[in-house]
């Protein structure tokens, strides 16, 4: 591309704006503490994958295959992580994934096995997990009365330019914007989607769900599955964003005294929404990021295009934790008490695998994927603890 392109100089000049902003901000430090043979030893054996779903340890092959698949395509030797004391490259990664599959046989009488072949490298700054789910939502492949509210695939005019090239500190970052009259614009937002229609009527529609709270759950969790009339069930996956921040409407609520600082879930949200109609959209569009879908007959698939798994898979920054990282997790499954009321419960320890990102989780938060149905829902609802987390890397002879 020519350095005369005006749209060139415009892309650099707001990357620019861009890099004197961000050289104003402080940058998040992460610490990483290898923890001694005998501590990894004794988090080894506390792992319990009943309270993940799995009998055996031999489930977990194929969430195992699924982050060797995009191991395997990265460079042996390219760097995955460089953090101060530790760097770790794609090869590090693929070989703790191999040496976990081939151990899997012998997992179930030996826990220990773990402690004595990896080495278990803590993360602090006491790591937050949240999580998320894949939500049913009803909905019709065609509009009516009652399938009122559209599902948008990506839009034509949608463009995105990568942002590494202008600075290192953009690393992975993207520009979303269109073009009006010539100008670099950012990409419409959610009150000028859903409140102005800007995309109506442009053939972007997917389906018709029958509630616009639905939609925004459903943008919030990057994928589900759709519940047609005649009790067929179709998947939708994430396919673009429109590149605005993310809100968190949960947060917006508290500091707008609509909800109490201890009652913030998804289900008092929901509750909330379903008792005052009249405010639903003006607070839907505080948050402005805006999710496209495509349909397919199979999912949920998380950023590595690989399927996710249901208590094993989780969203982190890559910047934390890099996709294909294995790990191990402490962390306190939230649980309902005889009334259906939220109870906090007992912390255990699990393995997980770095297999999908997402808007909102940035720094030390990760995203704890629980599932599809009622209980998963649940979880999703009400997890926003801290815990703590371990990478898993092979131990050098």
């Amino acid at each position: 591309m020519s350095f005369r392109n005006p749209l060139y100089i415009r892309l650099a000049s707001f990357a620019l704006a861009c890099i004197l902003l961000a050289a104003c901000a402080k940058q998040p430090t992460t610490e990483y503490t290898p923890v001694s043979e005998s501590k990894a030893d004794a988090i080894a054996r506390q792992i319990d994958i009943s309270k993940q779903g799995l009998t055996s340890w031999n489930d977990l092959a194929p969430a195992l295959e699924s982050s060797l698949a995009y191991v395997n395509r990265k460079p042996a030797d390219g760097v995955a992580l460089k953090r101060d004391i530790l760097t770790i490259t794609w090869g590090e990664l693929r070989a703790g994934l191999l040496l976990m599959r081939n151990l899997l046989p012998q997992l179930d009488q030996d826990p220990s096995l773990l402690g004595k072949h990896f080495r278990f490298v803590q993360i602090s700054k006491d790591p937050k997990f949240t999580s998320y789910y894949e939500p049913a939502i009803e909905a019709n492949l065609t509009p009516s009365s009652v399938y009122a509210y559209p599902i948008y695939s990506v839009p034509g005019d949608l463009q995105s330019v990568d942002l590494t090239p202008f600075h290192p500190r953009f690393k992975g970052e993207r520009l979303y914007y269109r073009l009006e009259n010539g100008k670099v614009v950012p990409y419409f937002h959610r009150a000028d989607i859903d409140s102005d229609k800007k995309l109506s009527n442009k053939g972007l529609e997917i389906a018709w769900a029958k509630d616009p709270v639905d939609i925004f759950f459903l943008q919030v969790q990057g994928s589900g599955r759709l519940i047609l009339p005649d009790g067929h069930e179709m998947h939708v996956l994430y396919a673009g964003k429109n590149g605005h921040q993310y809100v968190s409407l949960g947060r917006v609520m508290k500091e707008a005294g609509l909800l109490g600082p201890d009652n913030i879930s998804m289900q008092s949200i929901r509750e909330y929404l379903d008792r005052n109609p009249q405010k639903m959209q003006e607070l839907l569009n505080t948050n402005p990021s805006y999710v496209f879908f495509r349909l397919s007959d199979k999912g949920p698939f998380g950023a590595m295009n690989q399927p996710l798994t249901a208590r094993v898979s989780l969203a982190t920054d890559p910047l934390l934790l890099p996709l294909g990282s294995l790990m191990t997790f402490t962390i306190p499954l939230p649980d309902k008490g005889p009334a259906g009321e939220f109870r906090q419960g007992t912390p255990f320890t699990g393995i997980g695998l770095a297999q999908d990102t997402g808007g909102a989780i940035k720094g030390h938060r990760l995203d704890f994927f629980s599932g599809y149905g009622e209980e998963a829902t649940w979880v999703a609802g009400h997890m926003n603890t801290p815990g703590s987390v371990w990478i898993m890397l092979p131990r050098i002879p």
